[in-house]
């Protein structure tokens, strides 16, 4: 499924108008929340991460530092987020097509579990595609579940602008 955005968002409120009624579109607006990162503020950033996870799973410390510490080696905050992105590539230095667009993928394991979906997201920077983990709430809502957000920060080849051996 195509999940298209007309722009990347960079505060909470932005968000707020997606009710997170369907699991394709929260994994995509984890992906568009990921362009926001900025080491020097990070508070906006988890402020998204935070209505994307829910008010009944608050983001820990740990999860801060370990997305921080993901984000931060070799840089990738500059770019992994848009690697996610229709049009993106390492010889494009990750640059999406407008109207920015994402591709959410299912595989036959995706709902195998009750109240669960492990979707897929293909980054142009990785040979395969990464695993997101979202959990249904009582009041129909898919939020991001726990700790998945840190399978779709893996490392990711360079941008070819940053790459000595392209």
């Amino acid at each position: 499924m195509t999940i298209t955005f007309d722009k990347f968002y960079k505060t909470c409120d932005e968000l707020k108008k997606y009710e997170l009624l369907k699991p394709e579109e929260t994994a995509a607006l984890v992906v568009n929340t990921l362009v926001s990162y900025d080491p020097t503020s990070t508070s906006s950033f988890y402020d998204m991460i935070q209505y994307l996870m829910g008010d009944v799973q608050p983001i820990s410390n740990l999860l801060k530092q370990q997305i921080d510490e993901r984000m931060k080696q070799n840089e990738k905050w500059k770019y992994i987020g848009k690697s996610y992105f229709n049009g993106s590539n390492p010889g494009n230095d990750y640059e999406p097509t407008i109207p920015y667009s994402v591709e959410v993928n299912e595989n036959p394991y995706s709902y195998t579990k009750e109240g669960y979906a492990r979707l897929l997201l293909k980054s142009s920077g990785a040979d395969s595609e990464r695993i997101i983990t979202l959990r249904k709430l009582k009041d129909g809502r898919w939020l991001l579940w726990s700790d998945s957000i840190l399978g779709i920060l893996s490392d990711i080849r360079k941008p070819e602008s940053e790459n000595p051996w392209a």
